[in-house]
């Protein structure tokens, strides 16, 4: 835990140019203190400690702004921007060296059991007020606009994403304009199936 919660705080270096030297990312960056919480958090909900790890999760909240549910899985170095209003779904799931602006939600449709939440590949960006909802897969090297939802719809790797409902403009360093695919996403006794969204 402690590897990884150093490659949050170089990445608040590496994406947060009012980041000035590493004492000041420590007591000043209110979003490394939400990441830092959850990952407090996620250890304590995997041991099976009820009721504690919520209990922190909600304290977080009210100290940050950002709401990550403790059974989140988050990557290394992983920077949240600003903050306020992040809100990161029980079984969402978050790659490497993701970045999240503030109004982002990785929140549920209510009309699935399991797993409900977004999963994001390696290195993505999610901008500002960005709304992704459901089940879906985002893969690696991926930028979404600010603003953009995207509900039910996998995106493919090395793409950036804009608009409601979302599109892609770019794909492997080409501009386009391809509408997103439905959602790939299949249950076999509550357990992931296959990732057939991915672009070959």
């Amino acid at each position: 835990m402690f590897k990884t919660i150093i490659e949050d705080i170089k990445a608040v270096k590496r994406n947060d140019p009012a980041a000035k030297n590493y004492v000041e990312v420590l007591l000043c960056h209110t979003p490394l203190h939400a990441i830092m919480m959850h990952r407090f958090s996620h250890v304590i909900n995997n041991i099976g400690i009820p009721i504690l790890p919520r209990f922190i999760s909600a304290i977080n909240r009210f100290l940050t702004g950002v709401e990550i549910h403790p059974a989140a899985k988050i990557g290394k170095g992983f920077f949240i921007d600003h903050g306020t209003g992040v809100v990161i779904g029980e079984t969402a799931e978050i790659g490497d060296n993701c970045v999240i602006f503030h109004n982002v939600t990785l929140g549920g449709t209510g009309k699935h059991i399991d797993k409900r939440h977004p999963t994001l590949g390696n290195n993505v960006l999610v901008g500002t007020g960005a709304i992704l909802l459901g089940p879906i897969f985002i893969g690696n090297n991926v930028k979404i606009g600010a603003d953009t939802t995207i509900i039910m719809k996998d995106v493919p790797s090395n793409c950036t994403v804009v608009g409601t409902p979302g599109q892609i403009v770019r794909l492997n360093g080409k501009k386009v304009r391809i509408k997103l695919k439905k959602a790939a996403y299949k249950h076999t006794n509550g357990i992931k199936d296959k990732l057939a969204w991915e672009t070959k």
